[in-house]
């Protein structure tokens, strides 16, 4: 039993990194056992097909992420310093990313949205769960943070939450593409701005 999870997870850990780098329709069935270190036959043991493969990563990839955000918007926090938290900890894991395989690798979500959004509707679909759970959450500190009055009275809570979640994609993109963590730094200010927070009432990130 043990064999055959360790050989999943290495499928799974392989692909996750192949996604990152390169993409999903590039990718074959050999080339994620090749860098897994595992026999073809093993990946239809675990997975019907790349499509399945790719939402196990994409379930994955979330799980840990979901956990991550619960704990940094559901803190103890004032709601626009969980708000901060959460872009920092967004620029941190770029950082890291460049750090240890010297690339910053964007976001698998946004990443897979641009690329497969008109071709693989069961992928398609799941991302668009995900980023509606991230607006859930998002909107939850943003309607506290109106409610103690630390926004603009007329702040829309889920076009703003939307508009902080489109955001952080566009902002990951741009740092993807210039490879450089440092285009996150504008998430705090900006998002003040959507906020309608005013100028000397806004905190220190």
């Amino acid at each position: 039993m043990g064999r055959k999870s360790d050989a999943r997870n290495k499928i799974l850990e392989a692909a996750k990194t192949l996604i990152e780098q390169r993409g999903y329709s590039a990718l074959g069935v050999a080339e994620i056992c090749t860098a897994a270190g595992v026999p073809k036959g093993s990946f239809y043991h675990f997975f019907a097909s790349k499509q399945a493969l790719a939402l196990t990563v994409i379930d994955e990839h979330w799980a840990a992420q979901r956990q991550q955000w619960s704990e940094l918007l559901d803190s103890g926090r004032e709601p626009l310093q969980r708000l901060a938290d959460l872009f920092e900890a967004t620029e941190e894991f770029q950082r890291a990313a460049l750090r240890q395989e010297g690339m910053v690798v964007g976001c698998m979500f946004g990443n897979l949205a641009s690329e497969l959004s008109s071709q693989v509707p069961e992928i398609r679909d799941r991302l668009q769960e995900i980023f509606e759970t991230q607006i859930d959450m998002i909107e939850k500190v943003v309607a506290e943070a109106k409610a103690a009055g630390q926004t603009g009275p007329a702040v829309d809570t889920r076009e703003a939450a939307r508009s902080i979640v489109a955001q952080i994609e566009g902002r990951v993109l741009l740092a993807k593409l210039l490879n450089d963590p440092a285009q996150l730094g504008t998430l705090w200010q900006n998002s003040l701005g959507l906020l309608q927070v005013p100028a000397g009432a806004r905190p220190a990130a």
